[in-house]
């Protein structure tokens, strides 16, 4: 379970990234979010509580 959320999340990450067409007018806002998250989930999944 924990992969399956660690690799959408990376995925997700990279849509959002502004060198994509739909997402320039965006900037860098979500995919900080996204990231701040990505970070959580890889500590939760290291310290073994996911």
């Amino acid at each position: 379970m924990s992969t399956i959320l660690l690799v959408v999340l990376i995925l997700l990450l990279i849509g959002v990234l502004p060198t994509w067409p739909h997402s320039r007018e965006w900037g860098y806002r979500p995919g900080g979010f996204l990231g701040v998250i990505l970070i959580i989930v890889i500590v939760l999944a290291l310290t073994g509580r996911m």
